[in-house]
C-alpha cells in the first residue's frame, strides 16, 4: 500500500480503540467488533454507521497488515520528529510544488533502496537519487448481480455466477511475452519501474514512462494477449448468500477480480444481490410480514387463526373480538436471521385485513339486515352533528 498524506494526520490506532503497541491479534478483534456494530445492514437508519464502516476498514487495512503497519508508524514518527513542520511548508513553499510534492516524498519513503541521511530511508533529503521497486498494483474489481429467491435469502445459500473478465493470458501465463520468449529489462529505468527527478535539494521518483513503471518491455509480444498478458474470459465462482440477506446488499469475494501488476493483489468480485418477492411473505429489515384476511363475524366476535411462517411451521394467534381491520400481531422469533452484533431471529408480524364480501347470498343479506337493525348509530350520529356544528 501507498503511504497517504492523511498518514500524518489520522490516529488510525485510535479508530480502532486499540493501543499504538497493540499486537496484530487484538488489532483484528477489535476490528472484527467494531465492523459487526457498525455494519450498514445493522443499522438502516443510522447514516453515520456507513461513514465509521469505512473508517474502520481503513483503520484496518494500514495497521491490520504488519507490513503496512510498518510504513505508517515509520511515517508517524518522522511527522512527530520533523516531518510534520515540512508537511506545514508544502502548501507554501517549503517543497516545489506544493502539497503535491509532499505526498511524492511520502509515497516514496518506504518504497526506495539504499540507505538514506537525516534519518530518510533511500536518500531522501537531497543526498542523491533515489531507487524505488516496481510499484504494485491490485488488480480490478468486477461486478455482478445474483437473484435469490425470499427462501433463500431467509435461509442462506450458495449459487454459481458466471462472469467474464481479466484474467492471465493462458499462452503466455500472463508475462506477455510471445512463447519461447520473455520480457527484457527497461533500458530507461534499469529494472526498477521508476526514474528519479531533481527538484532543488530533493530527489524524487516518478514512474518510468517507457515501460509504464513495470520494470521491463516485452519486445517479442503475445498474439494472444498482444503483449498485455492478460485476456477477458469467462469464468465461473461460488457465492454464499448469508442467511437474512437483504435485497440490495453486496457481497464481497475477494481475491476473485482482475489479477494485480507486478505481484499486487487480485481484485475482488461484488455481487449485488436482488432478493424476489414471495408471494405470501414480505419483509420489514429483519422482520417478516404477513396479511391475513378476517371476515365480519370473524373482527366482530374474534376467532384463533392458524398461520404459516416462512419457516414452515404453522402458529395460531387469538385474534379478539372487536379487533380492527389494520392491527397487527406479533409472533417473535419467526422472522428473519438478524445480520450484525445482534443474534437469533426478527418477528413475524401479521396485519389482519376485514374484507368486505363483493357479493352476498339472500340469507346473508337478511342476516346483516337484521344486525343493521340491531346497531345503535346514535354515538356516530352525534358525532356528525358536532363536526357539521
Amino acid at each position: 500500500m501507498t503511504p497517504k498524506r492523511e498518514w500524518l494526520d489520522t490516529d488510525y490506532y485510535a479508530v480502532l480503540g486499540v493501543s499504538a503497541d497493540a499486537d496484530q491479534d487484538t488489532i483484528k478483534k477489535s476490528y472484527r467488533k467494531l465492523a459487526r456494530a457498525h455494519h450498514p445492514d445493522s443499522n438502516p437508519d443510522d447514516p453515520s454507521a456507513e461513514q465509521t464502516f469505512k473508517e474502520v476498514g481503513e483503520a484496518y487495512s494500514v495497521v491490520g497488515d504488519a507490513d503496512t503497519r510498518k510504513e505508517y508508524d515509520e511515517i508517524r514518527r518522522l511527522g512527530a520528529s520533523g516531518l510534520g513542520g515540512f508537511a506545514g511548508a508544502g502548501a507554501g513553499g517549503g517543497f516545489p510544488g506544493g502539497s503535491g510534492d509532499l505526498n511524492d516524498l511520502l509515497q516514496g519513503l518506504f518504497t526506495q533502496g539504499g540507505g538514506g541521511a537525516g534519518g530518510f530511508p533511500g536518500g531522501v533529503g537531497g543526498f542523491g537519487t533515489t531507487t524505488r521497486s516496481r510499484r504494485r498494483a491490485k488488480g480490478r474489481d468486477f461486478e455482478a448481480t445474483v437473484q435469490v429467491s425470499f427462501d433463500d435469502a431467509l435461509a442462506g445459500a450458495r449459487t454459481r455466477l458466471r462472469i467474464n473478465g481479466d484474467g492471465p493470458c493462458g499462452t503466455c501465463h500472463g508475462s506477455g511475452a510471445a512463447p519461447g520468449t520473455s520480457p527484457s529489462s527497461c533500458p530507461t529505468c534499469g529494472g526498477s519501474g521508476q526514474v528519479a527527478i531533481d527538484q532543488g535539494p530533493f530527489s524524487f521518483a516518478q514512474p518510468c514512462a517507457t515501460c509504464g513503471g513495470n520494470g521491463s518491455i516485452v519486445t517479442d509480444p503475445c498474439a494472444t494477449c498482444h503483449g498485455s498478458g492478460n485476456v477477458v474470459r469467462p469464468r465461473e465462482l461460488t457465492v454464499r448468500i448469508p442467511a437474512g440477506v437483504r435485497d440490495g446488499a453486496v457481497i464481497r469475494v475477494p481475491g476473485r477480480g482482475g489479477p494485480g501488476s507486478n505481484g499486487g493483489a487480485s481484485g475482488d468480485v461484488l455481487v449485488h444481490v436482488e432478493v424476489e418477492p414471495d408471494s405470501l411473505f414480505g419483509r420489514r429489515a429483519d422482520d417478516v410480514t404477513l396479511q391475513v384476511p378476517l371476515t365480519y363475524a370473524e373482527a366482530a366476535l374474534g376467532t384463533t387463526l392458524s398461520v404459516p411462517t416462512p419457516h414452515g411451521e404453522t402458529r395460531r394467534i387469538r385474534i379478539p373480538a372487536g379487533t380492527a381491520s389494520g392491527r397487527t400481531f406479533r409472533i417473535r422469533g419467526q422472522g428473519s436471521p438478524r445480520r450484525g452484533p445482534k443474534s437469533g431471529r426478527g418477528d413475524l408480524l401479521v396485519t389482519v385485513d376485514v374484507e368486505v364480501p363483493e357479493s352476498l347470498s339472500g340469507e346473508q343479506k337478511d342476516l346483516l339486515q337484521q344486525l343493521q337493525e340491531l346497531d345503535d348509530t346514535s354515538a356516530r350520529d352525534t358525532r356528525l352533528q358536532r363536526g357539521a356544528a
